[in-house]
C-alpha cells in the first residue's frame, strides 16, 4: 500500500492558481495539471466532503447540506459531527475491507466524531453553564487531545470561524497534523485546511485581500507537502467548492413571512421562528435552501411563490431533486438555489429591533441557517472593539454577557457557494497523479481516485 494524504484547500479554483499560489502551481504541474470536478448540490462543506469520502450522492449518503430541519425534533439542525449521520461506507471503510492493514487518520473533515478513523482530530468546544466558550478539541485516542494542546497550545477556535477567523487555525490544523502523521504514519490521512473560505466570503475571490491570503495558504500546503514527501506520503490536493462572488442577498423567510406561512413567537420583545408550527420556511445555506411545507397541499402555492422571487433561479420538487441525487428524507419538499450572483440568508424578521438576541452573536449551532455575517465586526457600531474586550474580560470573571458584535446586513457579503453549476474557472479542484482521470470529473470520483493512489490502479 502507498501512504496518502488528502489535503482539503477549502475555496481553491482555477482561477485563484495564478501569481498569487506558485507552490500550488508547482504541485499542479507535477502531477499533471489541473483537473476540476463536478461538485454536488449542494456544494457545501458537509455535502461536499461526504460525496469525495462515500463516492456517492447526497440522496445515497444523506448530507443535503451543512444543516437540515429534523422532522422528529421538529428543530433545523446544523453542523452536527456524529459520523453516524453519513448512511454510506467512507473511503477508510472500503480500504480496510480490502487490507486489515490499512489505517486512516482524519484531521478536521467533518462528521468526524465516533467514527470509523483510527486517528481522529476535530474542533469541540467547551460550553460551561456560565456562558462562555472555551476552545478545544476532541480526539480518538483521547489522550491525544491533551498531548497536542500540550505542544501546539489550545486550538485557536475563534481564528477558526467568526470575525477574528484566520490564518492561526489553519496553521494549527497543519502542525497538529504533522503530530499525528510523526506519532501513528496512517495509510490515509484527510487533512482540512479551511483558511481561503474566511477572506472569499468577505471580500470575494479577484480582490487584493483574497490575493494576500492565498500566499499564506501556498505556504501552509508547501510545508505540508514538504513534510509528506519526506516521509514517502504522496499528496493529493483537493477542494470542496469554487466560491464565486455575490452581490445580493435573498431573504426567503420574509417573503414566506408576508404570505403568512411563517409562525413566529415573540420572547422578551424578539421573534424567534417556530419551524414546526410553520407552515412553510426556509434552512438557508449559502446559494441552496431547503424548504419545509407541513402540508403536501400547500407545495404547490408554496413553489410558486418562491419562483417568482427576485434571485432564485430554480426551485426543485421531489421528481427534481431525485434527478439531481439530492432527494433524501432530511431534505426539503421544495429546494431552491440562488442566481450566480446572489445567495440565500436566513432572517425573517423585518425590524432588526426585533432580531433575536443570537442573531448578532457567533452562534453556529443555535441559527436555523448558515451566517457569514458572523465573519464581520459590526461597522455601524462605533467602539464595538473596545466594549467587546470589556465584556470578554467580565466573562473570565463568570459574569453572563451578550456577545453581541455580528452585523445584521447580509448585503455585505461578498462571496458564497453552494450552486453544482458555476463559472469556468470557478469549480473545485483535484491535483492528483493519476492517468485515469479526466480533465473534469464527477466529485463522488474522488473516492475512487484516493483507492487507485492506495492501492495501485
Amino acid at each position: 500500500m502507498q501512504r496518502v494524504a488528502v489535503l482539503n484547500v477549502v475555496g481553491l479554483s482555477p482561477s485563484l492558481l495564478g501569481s498569487g499560489a506558485p507552490k500550488l502551481r508547482d504541485f499542479a504541474r507535477s502531477v499533471g495539471g489541473v483537473r476540476t470536478m463536478v461538485a454536488p448540490l449542494p456544494a457545501v462543506t458537509c455535502s461536499a466532503q461526504a460525496t469525495m469520502l462515500t463516492g456517492v450522492d447526497p440522496a445515497a449518503h444523506g448530507i443535503v447540506g451543512n444543516g437540515w430541519f429534523d422532522r422528529s425534533l421538529n428543530e433545523v439542525q446544523f453542523w452536527k459531527q456524529s459520523a453516524a449521520l453519513v448512511r454510506a461506507p467512507r473511503v477508510w471503510d472500503e480500504a480496510r475491507a480490502r487490507d486489515g492493514g490499512f489505517t486512516s487518520a482524519n484531521s478536521f473533515w467533518w462528521h468526524a466524531m465516533h467514527g470509523s478513523t483510527d486517528v481522529t482530530v476535530t474542533p469541540r468546544p467547551q460550553y460551561p453553564a456560565d456562558g462562555r466558550k472555551i476552545p478545544d478539541v476532541w480526539t480518538d485516542p483521547a489522550g491525544l487531545r491533551d498531548t497536542l494542546q500540550g505542544e501546539l497550545g489550545r486550538f485557536p477556535l475563534f481564528s477558526f470561524w467568526g470575525p477574528k477567523a484566520g490564518i492561526q487555525s489553519t496553521d494549527w490544523i497543519a502542525r497538529a497534523a504533522m503530530q499525528v502523521e510523526e506519532r501513528f504514519a496512517p495509510t490515509l490521512h484527510t487533512v482540512y485546511l479551511p483558511h481561503l473560505d474566511y477572506v472569499l466570503q468577505k471580500h470575494g475571490p479577484g480582490t487584493l485581500e483574497a490575493q494576500q491570503e492565498l500566499r499564506e495558504i501556498d505556504r501552509v500546503v508547501d510545508v505540508l507537502h514538504g513534510f509528506f514527501a519526506a516521509r514517502g506520503v504522496r499528496v493529493m490536493v483537493v477542494s470542496e467548492y469554487g466560491i464565486s462572488p455575490v452581490s445580493r442577498a435573498i431573504c426567503l423567510n420574509r417573503e414566506l413571512r408576508k404570505a403568512d406561512l411563517l409562525s413566529l413567537r415573540d420572547e422578551r420583545g424578539t421573534e424567534l421562528l417556530d419551524a414546526g408550527q410553520s407552515d412553510a420556511f426556509a434552512v438557508c445555506d449559502h446559494q441552496i435552501a431547503h424548504i419545509y411545507v407541513r402540508n403536501a397541499r400547500d407545495i404547490g402555492r408554496v413553489a410558486h411563490l418562491l419562483e417568482r422571487v427576485a434571485g432564485v433561479e430554480s426551485v426543485l420538487d421531489r421528481a427534481a431533486q431525485d434527478a439531481l441525487g439530492i432527494g433524501h428524507e432530511r431534505s426539503g419538499e421544495l429546494v431552491c438555489v440562488a442566481e450566480a450572483d446572489a445567495w440565500f440568508a436566513y432572517p425573517w424578521w423585518l425590524d432588526d429591533a426585533h432580531a433575536p438576541d443570537f442573531a448578532r452573536t457567533v452562534d453556529i449551532h443555535r441559527k436555523p441557517g448558515y451566517d457569514p455575517c458572523e465573519l464581520f465586526m459590526d461597522p455601524a457600531r462605533p467602539l464595538l472593539g473596545l466594549r467587546t474586550a470589556g465584556k470578554l474580560a467580565l466573562r473570565k470573571l463568570g459574569m453572563r454577557n451578550l456577545l453581541d458584535v455580528v452585523p445584521l446586513d447580509p448585503s455585505i457579503v461578498r462571496g458564497s457557494h453552494g450552486r453544482s453549476s458555476v463559472a469556468r474557472g470557478l469549480e473545485p479542484i483535484l491535483l492528483c497523479d493519476d492517468d485515469r482521470l479526466e480533465a473534469q470529473i464527477p466529485m463522488r470520483g474522488v473516492k475512487d481516485a484516493i483507492l487507485r493512489q492506495v492501492f495501485g490502479p
